[in-house]
């Protein structure tokens, strides 16, 4: 379907313009300046003829098959224009057209009408309200960028016009070269799943850029991004998320979570890098389109300076990188060719009278060691470095080796002729050592990436009747919020283990609900218009006889009639108290668009001040369960610290597992946390001692 996009062979430019400087003159001109193959017909009522090449009034009097409309009128003309392409046969649009959603109701409303369309008729648009389309390989240029990109294998996508441009431009300067570049504008029918789905089977392909402003399917986009990162590195940054998670939340992980989180968890999950600014972007598209991937995380970092090289190895053990170490042999050659003042391990210091005969040397020793799978050189510019010989040297070797090159010409205007040799030999250069290390090592984490198995989804024997009835239950009763003690039914449903407790609608049932359950106890006000209990003293924990549970239920009860007169009181619930172990907790929150986002972090009363938490997208697997664990900083807290017993890591997981299970069964609910989840030495379990559960 979508080769009449990327490979059509006859155009129509719908409002193609004969004044220069419009966007219709503009796309026309890049069609034929740009020796684009196919048929090209402009659309002017108006006009006989532009840029020399005959002029339609309409798509009706041309006696041709059109494969790709390319569509610049007024967005009131567009909906016409369409009905052209329908009674033409046309089946592939790109509408550049502004005017749409992005304008106003107006415009949004005819945006609508238009998809409605489209859609009856099964045609693809790309936009509207977008810059355009370029495909390389086919020397398409749909677009009224002013620059065509050279050939490479570079694929780009984007929501916004201007980074596209942007992107074009810079890639001009650093010799990069693109396969095909794509402004997806309003994103109305063809978007980045669309896209993904398009790079995955595009040989001329080795690397995928996309800029994003918001998700439309998250399931579709995990799914095909998985597929494509499978064989390609697929790099996005995104923009707008700082507001994403200012909506009303009831709980600790929906407060936490946002669409951010999310999107960082979906990333992780299929395996995509996440660029967090348009330089870090750059950054990784260079040395992904330019150098093969690194066969291990063992790096040899080269320097002319010793400063320059202790950063490098101090940004290398911030990374997930490690220093190479050096054979025997590899050190003594070092040795016995540099000068005696020259470090010979790693980094190599080559001293700052190196020439290029010194560093060809050192590189080609270094390389050829069996312990190196990365080579970072360092050059800064001394009055005896040959910068161009030695920017010669570099390429050279890059060219005849499958090991990762990377280099830090440190400088300015002095540097500027060894850039350029580098960059027409492919070799990527950085302005700074720091951000070579980060480009490499997302080259690593791709390759990590590309050997882990898919996840197994562990099932676990549960109770879902007694879950769904429960929710069906609360919500007969029009509630929202499901009470604490039908909350922990649920999730002891799914396997979850929970303290014994009774609730009690007087202090004699108090008394003796605690007599039953063994002394000391917890005493919580049971009301499903309360979800934060412990904010105004609607708990009290440590009650140790019958005196103290009767005088406390009333406490309770009169503090909550005094500060929440309209609250429905179930009465008070008499909890087993639970003493030792580390405070833990789990929680999911519905992301719209990519379903239930999992939390894992450190529990109590200070989850939300603390932000020590991780986020993935339920259904997960075992592997996906321990990196929650592992990624929160107050892990090795649960690894045991200073004679400490190491907590119950494997119930832990499961816990985890369970949750994602019960999150996937049961889609009405919207929010849940349990909090906190008390997690006791190696081989004692854990145990929930509160839930809340919102649902839809």
């Amino acid at each position: 379907m979508f080769e009449h996009f990327f490979s059509p062979e006859s155009v129509a430019v719908i409002g193609a313009s004969r004044e220069k400087g419009k966007v219709g003159h503009d796309i026309l001109k890049n069609l034929i300046n740009f020796s684009y193959k196919g048929k090209i017909y402009p659309v002017n009522p108006h006009a006989e003829s532009i840029l020399g090449i005959k002029t339609y009034a309409n798509l009706k009097s041309i006696n041709d098959r059109i494969d790709l409309a390319v569509i610049v009128v007024p967005a009131r003309q567009v909906l016409d224009v369409v009905n052209e392409c329908i009674e033409k046969g046309t089946d592939s649009i790109i509408v550049i057209s502004a005017g749409f959603k992005e304008s106003g109701i107006e415009g949004a409303a005819i945006e609508r009408e238009l998809y409605q369309k489209i859609k009856e008729h099964s045609i693809r648009m790309l936009g509207p309200n977008c810059l355009g389309l370029i495909d390389t390989r086919s020397s398409l240029n749909v677009s009224f960028a002013a620059d065509m990109p050279a050939k490479g294998n570079i694929a780009f996508f984007s929501q916004s016009g201007a980074i596209c441009t942007s992107i074009l431009d810079w890639a001009v300067s650093e010799c990069i070269g693109f396969s095909k570049f794509i402004s997806m504008g309003n994103k109305t029918d063809i978007d980045e799943v669309d896209l993904i789905k398009v790079m995955c089977e595009d040989d001329h392909t080795k690397v995928v850029l996309g800029y994003l402003e918001g998700v439309k399917n998250g399931v579709e986009f995990i799914n095909a991004a998985k597929a494509l990162t499978r064989e390609k590195p697929v790099i996005l940054v995104k923009s707008g998320g700082t507001s994403a998670g200012a909506r009303a939340a009831s709980s600790h992980t929906g407060t936490l979570a946002g669409s951010e989180n999310a999107l960082d968890a979906a990333c992780k999950q299929s395996g995509i890098l996440r660029a967090m600014t348009i330089e870090e972007l750059f950054d990784y598209a260079r040395i992904f389109s330019q150098q093969p991937l690194p066969k291990g995380p063992r790096i040899a970092l080269i320097t002319n300076a010793g400063g320059p090289g202790i950063i490098a190895a101090d940004a290398v053990e911030r990374s997930q990188l490690k220093m190479a170490s050096f054979s025997r042999n590899t050190i003594d050659t070092l040795r016995s060719f540099l000068p005696s003042i020259a470090n010979v391990y790693n980094p190599v210091d080559v001293l700052g009278d190196a020439k290029e005969d010194r560093y060809k040397f050192v590189i080609e020793k270094v390389i050829e060691d069996p312990n190196t799978d990365i080579v970072l050189i360092i050059l800064t510019p001394q009055a005896m470095t040959e910068i161009e010989k030695t920017a010669e040297v570099i390429s050279e070797i890059s060219s005849k080796t499958d090991k990762t090159i990377v280099t830090s010409f440190m400088g300015g205007k002095r540097i500027e002729s060894g850039l350029k040799i580098m960059c027409q030999k492919k070799v990527p250069n950085y302005t700074f050592p720091e951000r070579a290390i980060t480009a490499v090592e997302a080259m690593y984490k791709y390759t990590l990436w590309q050997k882990k198995q898919p996840p197994e989804i562990k099932k676990f024997n549960i109770i879902k009747d007694k879950a769904l009835s429960i929710i069906a239950n609360t919500k007969q009763n029009l509630r929202r919020y499901i009470s604490e003690e039908d909350a922990k039914q649920v999730i002891a449903a799914y396997g979850f283990r929970i303290p014994a407790s009774i609730l009690a609608a007087s202090e004699t049932e108090a008394a003796e609900a605690a007599e039953k359950i063994g002394y000391p106890v917890v005493l919580k006000i049971s009301s499903p218009d309360i979800l934060h209990k412990s904010d105004f003293g609607g708990v009290i924990v440590d009650i140790k006889n019958s005196n103290e549970v009767q005088r406390s239920f009333c406490d309770i009860i009169q503090k909550t009639r005094r500060l929440m007169p309209g609250a429905d009181i179930k009465g008070v619930l008499v909890q087993q108290m639970i003493t030792g172990g580390k405070e833990v907790i789990l929680g999911m929150s519905r992301d719209p668009q990519f379903g239930p986002l999992l939390m894992f972090g450190l529990g109590g009363i200070y989850t939300e001040i603390l932000k020590d938490v991780s986020f993935r997208i339920a259904p997960i697997g075992l592997s996906e369960a321990e990196e929650m664990i592992k990624e929160i900083r107050s892990f090795p807290l649960l690894t045991g610290v200073r004679g400490e017993k190491p907590a119950d890591i494997n119930t832990l997981l499961n816990d985890i597992l369970k949750l994602s299970q019960m999150v996937t069964d049961l889609p009405d609910i919207v929010e849940i946390d349990i909090n906190p989840l008390i997690i006791f030495p190696e081989g004692s379990g854990t145990i929930a001692l509160d839930a809340r559960i919102t649902i839809s």
